[in-house]
């Protein structure tokens, strides 16, 4: 007995299905051959988690559907020739011929002819299927060959079928990596930044781009409303990275007094922004105009209701220093 055969009784031995006389044959093998041995010792130990689960009942539509599906898909089966049926047989019989060496001896010289004879008749099928799929000389085609790999293809920009014929052209777009240099006060350089805020999959490049752009606004240059401080409250809104919401809060510091749309921005962190050292450096931030209306509004509510008790104690201090609107 060879360890596939083995392999294939242990399995049938773990559920009580194997003949006694071929549980001796196996035992037998175990004795002398330790990796069955082991796989017989795995088998068992998998039995036993597998029993430690209830088995669920199936119900009878499912087994009648189960059945339906089998009986379709045993009917759909293409129907086995002579050869391919004399080979099944012999690999089912040839455990038991092994302890008759004349008979397996003729039946391994009849699966050689038979072997052969369907070799050689597959084969004469196969050059015939192919001739008749195989178009005329006269209407092949030569095959494109793709100039670049399907990862660097962008996008497919047009498509254009010649008349009367199969040819057709395709445009694409490639995904060329570029790098440009440049100072922070060059145009494009600025405009890649911002696109690096709201586009960059990573999240050190985000960083990178927002700490930038953040030092150029608290040094106070060109830092105007609708180029690098709307990227950064883009960035304070909505990017999921701690560090990048930071570092465009501290950017919009300077200009919370004298554009509104910093100073709401600023608010809406203070007020949904998940963590609390940012909120806490909100309400620093906030401190210049703690005596407007919204600002007020926002520090009484945070203090009254906030579930972070350090954040309801500093907006109580903020609050009990500004003098109340008569």
């Amino acid at each position: 007995m060879n360890c596939e055969i083995a392999h294939e009784r242990i399995v049938v031995a773990a559920y009580g299905e194997l003949p006694d006389e071929q549980i001796h044959e196996l035992e037998r093998h175990m004795a002398g051959c330790p990796d069955c041995h082991t796989q017989r010792e795995a088998m068992l130990a998998l039995k036993v988690l597998a029993d430690v689960h209830p088995v669920l009942e199936p119900t009878p539509n499912l087994i009648a559907r189960s059945r339906l599906r089998l009986e379709e898909a045993l009917d759909a089966l293409p129907a086995k020739r002579w050869y391919e049926r004399l080979g099944q047989r012999t690999m089912n019989n040839f455990a038991s011929l092994q302890r008759s060496p004349l008979a397996a001896c003729l039946l391994l010289v009849a699966g050689m002819g038979a072997g052969t004879m369907g070799g050689y008749e597959f084969s004469q099928g196969r050059v015939a299927r192919s001739a008749a799929a195989a178009p005329p000389a006269a209407s092949r085609q030569p095959q494109a060959q793709l100039p670049v790999s399907p990862a660097e293809v962008a996008s497919i920009s047009g498509i254009v079928r010649q008349p009367n014929s199969e040819m057709v052209e395709v445009s694409f777009d490639r995904l060329v990596p570029q790098q440009v240099q440049g100072s922070l006060d060059d145009p494009a350089i600025r405009q890649l930044l911002m696109l690096a805020v709201q586009n960059a999959a990573s999240a050190g490049v985000r960083d990178d781009s927002v700490g930038l752009m953040a030092a150029e606004c608290r040094a106070g240059h060109s830092c105007k409303p609708d180029g690098i401080r709307d990227a950064l409250m883009v960035a304070l809104r909505h990017d999921k990275d701690a560090g990048v919401r930071e570092k465009a809060l501290e950017g919009l510091e300077s200009y919370v007094s004298e554009d509104v749309r910093v100073r709401d921005a600023v608010l809406e962190a203070l007020l949904n922004d998940s963590d609390p050292l940012i909120r806490s450096e909100a309400i620093n931030i906030l401190e210049p105009v703690e005596a407007d209306t919204s600002v007020r509004q926002v520090l009484s509510s945070v203090a009254d209701s906030d579930q972070n008790p350090h954040i309801r104690t500093v907006s109580r201090e903020v609050l009990s220093h500004v003098p109340e609107i008569q």
